[in-house]
């Protein structure tokens, strides 16, 4: 039978199939050291085929061919790469100014990887209640300037009061929606507000640290009333480049790879080279400083860890 994985726990996997029955299913052995650097095999949104043997259980035997995914490293001292979700129409960073802090190292990393496998992205910047004082307005305003000179989307909203969510469900209806961020900026939160239906567990921020905990342990795809599906993600601290070249870097930058093609040089690297039309538009204001020094930093230490 075929089947979509709905939700990984990292031993058994939610199947829903074809005929929209559930099915709780282990791994065949050898789907195991198929791809030895990865710590999860199968993600959350890949197509699957599996043998029935029981009345709800199976075994997965193939995964199909995956139209894309969103892939991180482990951790920063792992060779191993994590999937966060496959066969994905769009992704959605949620960010948050504060209470926690989204740094811009964090958002430039994710921008990269979805750049890298071709996955739309729109940023959401949740929490837009709390956004009040002077210092907050412009800080924002800092963001939309940064992020539309890149030519990203974002979105102000705020999963408790309401503020733009139907713009949000409408935009994700009838596809497959990744959600990611940090933990604490408001994911499930933001799911239960596009569909009431869907049951997420929410925790408070931690007022200790101002810092998230964690309440997404595995990634879980949930049907939407309006069409679709949202697939939420743990909480990640750090986001780690995989498989991602000094000389391909460049390229998901959408504006530095643009500019690049007035460069004196066909290798240039945008950072010491004479004539370079990036370092020039970095300075004439139409490539943001921030994003341009996050180029710089990755590609002199892609495990650099991210730090105010």
């Amino acid at each position: 039978m075929r089947g979509t994985v709905i939700k990984s726990t990292g031993s058994w996997y939610k199947v829903v199939a074809d005929n929209n029955q559930v099915y709780d299913c282990r791994i065949k052995g050898k789907l195991r050291l198929d791809d030895t650097k990865s710590t999860n095999p199968i993600a959350v949104g890949d197509h699957v085929e599996f043998v029935p043997d029981a009345e709800t259980q199976g075994v997965i035997a193939e995964i199909l061919e995956r139209k894309n995914y969103i892939i991180r490293k482990a951790s920063n001292l792992s060779k191993q790469s994590h999937i966060l979700a496959a066969n994905i129409d769009r992704a959605y960073l949620v960010v948050t100014l504060h209470s926690p802090q989204t740094l811009l190292s964090f958002i430039d990393r994710f921008l990269v990887t979805t750049e890298a496998y071709d996955i739309p992205c729109t940023i959401v910047v949740n929490k837009s209640d709390l956004y009040t004082s002077s210092s907050d307005v412009e800080l924002l305003q800092e963001w939309i300037d940064i992020y539309t000179l890149a030519g990203y989307e974002l979105i102000l909203v705020s999963a408790q009061t309401g503020y733009n969510i139907d713009t949000l469900r409408n935009q994700m209806k009838d596809s497959v929606n990744v959600l990611a961020g940090n933990s604490g900026v408001g994911k499930s939160s933001l799911i239960q507000a596009i569909d009431s239906n869907i049951t997420v567990a929410i925790q408070e921020i931690s007022k200790s640290h101002n810092k998230g905990q964690h309440t997404t342990t595995f990634a879980e795809m949930y049907h939407m009333q309006c069409g679709g599906y949202i697939i939420d993600t743990p909480g990640v601290k750090a986001f780690g480049l995989h498989d991602c070249t000094k000389e391909e870097l460049a390229h998901y930058f959408p504006e530095i790879f643009a500019s690049s093609h007035k460069c004196k040089f066909y290798n240039c690297t945008h950072i010491h080279e004479p004539n370079c039309s990036v370092i020039q538009d970095v300075q004439d204001g139409f490539i943001a400083i921030s994003r341009y020094e996050n180029y710089v930093a990755m590609f002199f230490d892609e495990n650099s860890k991210h730090r105010k």
